[in-house]
């Protein structure tokens, strides 16, 4: 029996039978990812599997660092092929981690390779995609993954010219939409703000700044955006001024630094106005903290960011975050969120917390995001279900994402998938949950497709 088998991770009937009867077959709505929209709209074609796995792909960096590769088979001037020979070395050793089944799931679904990969075929593998990807491309990949939308990653800054094309594409059936990212405007505190704040438009004040930025998400939605992501170090709330905040920017803009409190002050002003058109428009705020970016100054100073160096920071966001949504539930001016925390701690928390302020009429107003980055294991996955099931309701859940750049990554949600029916059907066998058909149907397609689709208005288009 081959590794990757019509079974795998399904320990039980139950698991097997909601699986392939529902799981197996519904499409996939990627809402979080980080690939290119360019290389989507120019159908990219590789040309070996180093540019499809390893060129832009930090999970198997961070893994190769660790398995003490040098970096020259990992981001320096190493032959592709050499490159792939190396990570193959480490995956060979990484039993536990996600990346040998998500790999072994790639080679099978993509490669039609049944085998297991390691050093003494690292050769044939290589030869045997290598030939594949003469047939294959971004398009291909993302059809051949049933995949219904793709919500990628974008800066507020982005024209979004490879979305408006592809807006424009019938050919391609995967509907693919910017996701508003702003980050960079957020960060007053960073050295490189001052020159993006000139990048993003004429910005003079507090009224200059709304108003670029609601032209700009203006811009979005008409590209079909239904979200917005902020990544935060911590979430830090403090009640505002909007005189003071206006000064404190204008101080910022002639090169000032800021004190702890007026950074705060003008970050929680920035969020609750950016929340209050999120809700305006119907979008979706999600909000990923407690990651350390950068922690390496050395490599960070070799690489630049975003190498696979980024950790896992640990901060108590508990007040901010409680700040933030009583300050918008108030208001009536509270969006439809998704909160994630890269600190598994947290999870118990935000499970709690988000049932302190959802909104009548409507299912899961606001959600705990699935496992994420380090945490999307199947240990971190079925922590993160058991979490939400016994302090939330599970059955309201909008599911998985890749947050990945490599167009293979959709196996994450196949793998989800698996994780999750079995983690059903362990409770249906223990006799916690009822081997009712009707009730589990629904809770499967619900959490792999519909609650998303929901969730996002896909069915406004």
């Amino acid at each position: 029996m081959s590794f990757i088998n019509d079974d795998f991770l399904l320990h039980n009937d139950v698991a097997k039978r909601l699986y392939h009867d529902y799981a197996s077959t519904l499409p996939i709505i990627d809402y979080h990812c980080h690939i290119s929209p360019k290389d989507i709209y120019e159908d990219r074609k590789y040309s070996n599997l180093y540019e499809l796995w390893l060129e832009a792909d930090h999970y198997k960096w961070r893994l190769m660092r660790n398995h003490g590769v040098d970096e020259y088979y990992i981001t320096g001037d190493a032959e592709p092929f050499e490159k792939f020979k190396a990570f193959v070395a480490s995956l060979s050793m990484a039993i536990g981690n996600p990346l040998y089944h998500w790999c072994h799931l790639e080679l099978k679904r993509y490669f039609d390779y049944d085998g297991i990969l390691n050093e003494d075929n690292a050769l044939k593998v290589w030869n045997l995609a290598n030939e594949k990807l003469k047939y294959l491309s971004a398009r291909k990949i993302i059809e051949m993954s049933n995949v219904y939308l793709i919500g990628t990653t974008d800066d507020p800054v982005d024209d979004l010219y490879y979305h408006a094309r592809l807006k424009e594409d019938n050919t391609f059936k995967t509907i693919v939409i910017p996701t508003f990212r702003p980050d960079n405007i957020l960060n007053i505190e960073k050295d490189s703000w001052i020159e993006y704040a000139k990048k993003l438009g004429n910005i003079s004040d507090l009224a200059s700044l709304k108003d670029v930025l609601l032209r700009r998400m203006d811009h979005f939605a008409a590209m079909g955006c239904k979200s917005a992501d902020h990544g935060l170090n911590i979430i830090e709330y403090a009640d505002f001024d909007e005189d003071v905040v206006n000064e404190i920017i204008k101080r910022r803009l002639d090169g000032y630094q800021l004190s702890k409190e007026e950074i705060i002050m003008y970050k929680s002003c920035l969020l609750k106005f950016c929340a209050k058109q999120y809700k305006l428009k119907n979008w979706v705020m999600q909000l990923h903290f407690n990651c350390l970016r950068d922690p390496n100054t050395r490599m960070y100073q070799l690489l630049n960011k975003d190498t696979g160096f980024d950790t896992i920071d640990i901060h108590d966001s508990s007040y901010g975050l409680k700040k933030l949504l009583d300050s918008l539930y108030q208001d009536d001016s509270l969006c439809k969120m998704i909160i994630y925390s890269l600190d598994k701690n947290d999870d118990l928390f935000i499970d709690a917390l988000i049932g302190s302020f959802q909104y009548p009429n409507v299912r899961g107003y606001l959600q705990h995001g699935c496992a994420w980055w380090f945490n999307d294991h199947k240990k971190g996955i079925i922590e993160h279900l058991t979490n939400l099931a016994s302090v939330n309701i599970l059955g309201d859940f909008v599911g998985m994402l890749t947050d990945s750049r490599s167009f293979l990554s959709y196996t994450r949600h196949e793998y989800f998938r698996r994780i999750l029916c079995n983690y059903i059907g362990e409770m249906v066998v223990s006799g916690e949950y009822p081997d009712d058909d009707n009730s589990l149907k629904k809770l499967v397609l619900n959490i792999c497709f519909y609650n998303a689709y929901e969730y996002f208005d896909l069915k406004e288009g």
